[in-house]
């Protein structure tokens, strides 16, 4: 494999941890050991960003469209996320990693909301990697929330409409204080990004992946990382490589 280059790692990465299901359908296995075995690339691929020196990692864990599978599925989800927590919080917090959950926690089960609260408050003064858990998570629902934020303070007369651009519609979203994701990566041969950090991955380079998560891990991380580091990266400019010519 081509080394990768430290000074062109990209500093947040986000994941759309698709295939689970699918994975664990190819084996003949329940869909629940899919689940399981993505809770344990999740932490191959948490060590592995560390590592590798990336600093901000949000996973895509559960979005808010989630909530229509089947009721067992999503408690079975519930149940992997509570044991996630209780089992691996002391360590990450102990790796001085810092955890940050985005997405809205009205209307999940109040233990579900006391183990999220906890993992925030515990790591928050953490200087290391950030991982940044999108849970019960819709980017138009972020989008919109923002915008109603605004209207609200613009009636309050604590926002003039002419301060409204995108560097203030920023500071309304789950993500404030996050840098956007250089990178995305999606699993499981899927190409969208079905509705995850819309705004926020406005100039992300995109990394599809055939492989299902649970068979995700450090080689897979670096050969995503790879192919960001081989694309030209112009923000709506020109290519340097072409000599200023599109």
């Amino acid at each position: 494999m081509t080394a990768l280059i430290p000074d062109l790692i990209p500093q947040h990465v986000a994941i759309i941890m698709d295939g689970n299901g699918r994975w664990a359908s190819q084996r003949g296995l329940p869909r629940f050991e899919g689940h399981r075995r993505g809770v344990e690339a999740l932490r191959k691929t948490i060590r592995a960003a560390e590592e590798l020196g990336i600093r901000y990692l949000t996973v895509y864990s559960f979005s808010s469209e989630n909530w229509k599978r089947p009721a067992t599925e999503v408690s079975d989800l519930m149940g992997l996320l509570r044991r996630f927590i209780r089992n691996d919080l002391a360590e990450l917090h102990s790796r001085n990693i810092r955890v940050r959950v985005i997405g809205v926690k009205e209307g999940l089960a109040p233990d579900i909301i006391a183990l999220l609260d906890e993992s925030e408050q515990l790591t928050k003064n953490n200087t290391g990697l950030t991982f940044v858990v999108a849970f019960n998570y819709g980017a138009r629902r972020e989008i919109a929330n923002a915008a109603r934020l605004i209207a609200q303070a613009v009636k309050a007369g604590e926002i003039n409409t002419d301060a409204i651009d995108e560097k203030l519609v920023s500071n309304y979203l789950n993500t404030v204080g996050i840098p956007d994701p250089e990178l995305v990566i999606r699993t499981s041969g899927e190409q969208r990004l079905s509705n995850f950090l819309l705004w926020q991955s406005s100039y992300s380079e995109f990394v599809f992946t055939s492989g299902h998560w649970p068979d995700f891990g450090r080689d897979a991380l670096e050969e995503a990382l790879l192919v960001y580091q081989s694309r030209d990266r112009r923000f709506g400019g020109l290519s340097s490589a072409m000599g200023g010519v599109r």
